[in-house]
């Protein structure tokens, strides 16, 4: 897990680069590298050390011939059975697995990305050839930022180094006014920047002749289509269950403390349990989940009824009302682009706490409620993107009738001939899932740790969105499959429980506590460059009604927030 920067033109870039990696330094600050193709390339690194924490494994790491030179940022799960596949072809130096993912790469090229079990993001310079080969992993979990123009190629793990090399920072409209009219946060190639994209997960860029060329390497729908049609339930459950476990061992390999994030949830309850099978020894795996004093919100009763029935020390972590002002800023700024309210930073504090305890890897449970079809929107025929809404969340009338015209609705593809995986499809790669792993990696990485996420092995996914949807859905609950098989190791009342959204007292907080941190940030928007977006008389009636006790969504008024902080 760590940061990655590069510069393509014919400049010197050397200026360039180390105000980059200096802004992203929070990614890896055990060690800062560069490399200089004078008149071709400058290639940047901040390596956070997981695996092989010698000084022989930094980056930019060059092979043995010296050929081709690597940054890499993530980490391949099942390096150890690859290299034990290459020990003839390669002569390995290091116990890495970026030697490992290098090594494959020049024995396969471009084919080596289905060979993979992992996150990541990397970047290959080929010095023979001056040609630039980068990938993003499957699901997107790791970042890749790239802005072009007829001179400069520019790539990083995040937005604001590119910004930071040089790039005028503009707001992309269209963005921000899907994001306020419909709740979009972008397409997979798309950020809220202008002239930023991002190479969308699944797909590979190559550079050569001041040319970018994007390809597809994933095919998603094509790989569960050919997933052997399974309708004995019991064999169903066998074999989800044994990926279960294998998913979360192989995410157990690292040279530093592991530990993971619970929730008083199903998911939560899973991770626990096959972690607890997969691993000899839980009793030092250190445990972590917030809270915030409201008991109408605080899943930490169900938490420590979940870890009472194992060892693992549990570290409760406080978010109080006082802190949100500062945090919000904190967070904004490792964001880059809009967050999804107080539980985002909720959760950033696990993360702040695990850094201080000198665990630098965490587990969690992201992905599994859309494979097995987990939110109440999959059994009502819904196509909302959000879990437990009553009421329309978006107020797309706060908005100016001119700036309303760039406002241009999402249409996603529908390539399977069931409305729900169409849904679950459109969740796990364009609405839920990209925004979820964008919001976790950073603030992960703000403190400078690894969050891995066991139920996004896309072994699990594609064998786990394959199956029928009476395997999913059941007595009106989703993740039936689940349920049934961690209701062998918990009890009834932990595994089928309904599905809850993880919530703070964000709507009270921000009517109370927050009151006068909301209206600064709403008169920095009536009073700021981009103030002509907006409608002020209808974001004052909004934010009134709102203080006057119509708060059955905050979400509005958070979306202002966000884009004070942003853009201010």
């Amino acid at each position: 897990m760590c940061g990655i920067a590069g510069l393509i033109g014919t400049g010197d870039y050397e200026f360039q680069l180390k105000s980059m990696l200096e802004l992203q330094a929070h990614r890896g600050p055990d060690f800062t590298g560069t490399f200089f193709d004078k008149g071709f390339i400058a290639l940047g690194h901040n390596r956070l050390s997981i695996i092989d924490l010698s000084q022989n494994a930094n980056q930019p790491f060059r092979d043995t011939s010296g050929r081709y030179i690597m940054v890499y940022n993530g980490e391949i799960y099942n390096y150890l059975e690859l290299k034990e596949h290459l020990k003839h072809d390669y002569n390995f130096k290091t116990s890495s697995d970026t030697e490992v993912l290098l090594g494959v790469f020049i024995k396969y090229g471009k084919d080596c990305l289905k060979m993979l079990n992992g996150m990541f993001s990397f970047a290959i310079w080929d010095t023979l050839k001056k040609e630039l080969f980068a990938a993003r992993d499957r699901f997107g979990i790791k970042p890749f930022y790239y802005y072009k123009n007829k001179d400069i190629c520019i790539f990083s793990s995040e937005i604001k180094a590119i910004h930071n090399s040089g790039v005028n920072r503009k707001p992309n409209e269209t963005a921000w006014s899907n994001y306020f009219a419909n709740g979009s946060y972008g397409l997979p190639n798309e950020t809220f920047w202008e002239d930023i994209n991002q190479l969308s997960g699944g797909h590979y860029l190559e550079f050569s002749d001041n040319q970018v060329k994007i390809t597809k390497w994933y095919d998603f729908v094509a790989n569960v289509k050919h997933q052997n049609k399974i309708n004995d339930y019991k064999e169903a459950k066998e074999i989800y269950e044994d990926l279960l476990i294998d998913s979360i061992s192989l995410r157990f390999r690292a040279d530093v403390p592991v530990g993971f994030n619970l929730s008083g949830g199903l998911d939560s309850s899973a991770l626990l349990t096959m972690a607890n099978i997969s691993q000899k020894d839980m009793s030092k795996i250190e445990a972590f989940t917030f809270y915030t004093g409201d008991k109408n919100y605080d899943e930490l009763p169900w938490v420590e009824q979940i870890i009472a029935r194992y060892k693992s020390p549990l570290n409760k972590v406080l978010l109080s009302s006082c802190e949100v002002p500062s945090l919000s800023r904190f967070i904004s700024n490792m964001q880059d682009e809009p967050f999804g309210g107080i539980p985002t930073l909720a959760y950033s504090k696990l993360f702040a706490s695990a850094s201080r305890k000198g665990v630098k890897v965490l587990l969690d449970g992201q992905g599994m409620d859309e494979q097995l079809a987990g939110y109440d929107y999959y059994r009502n025929n819904s196509n909302t993107t959000i879990q437990g809404v009553k009421k329309n969340p978006f107020r797309k009338h706060i908005l100016h009738a001119s700036f309303m015209g760039n406002i241009s609705k999402n249409e996603y593809p529908k390539p399977f001939d069931s409305a729900l995986k169409n849904i679950q499809y459109r969740d796990l790669f364009y609405t839920k899932i990209p925004r979820t792993l964008r919001f976790n990696d950073r603030i992960s990485m703000a403190h400078s740790t690894e969050l891995r996420v066991p139920f996004l092995d896309y072994r699990l996914v594609e064998f786990g969105f394959s199956l029928p949807t009476e395997f999913k859905i059941k007595n009106n609950q989703g993740k039936w499959l689940l349920r049934n098989i961690i209701n062998r190791y918990v009890d009834s009342h932990v595994s089928y429980t309904p599905k809850r959204p993880l919530q703070t007292p964000q709507r009270e907080w921000m009517g109370t506590d927050l009151k006068d941190f909301v209206q600064n940030h709403i008169n920095n928007i009536k009073s700021g460059a981009h103030r002509s977006w907006f409608n002020e008389k209808e974001i004052d009636l909004e934010w009134n009604k709102f203080l006057a006790g119509d708060n059955q969504s905050s979400f509005h008024i958070w979306q202002l927030v966000n884009f004070s902080m942003l853009s201010t």
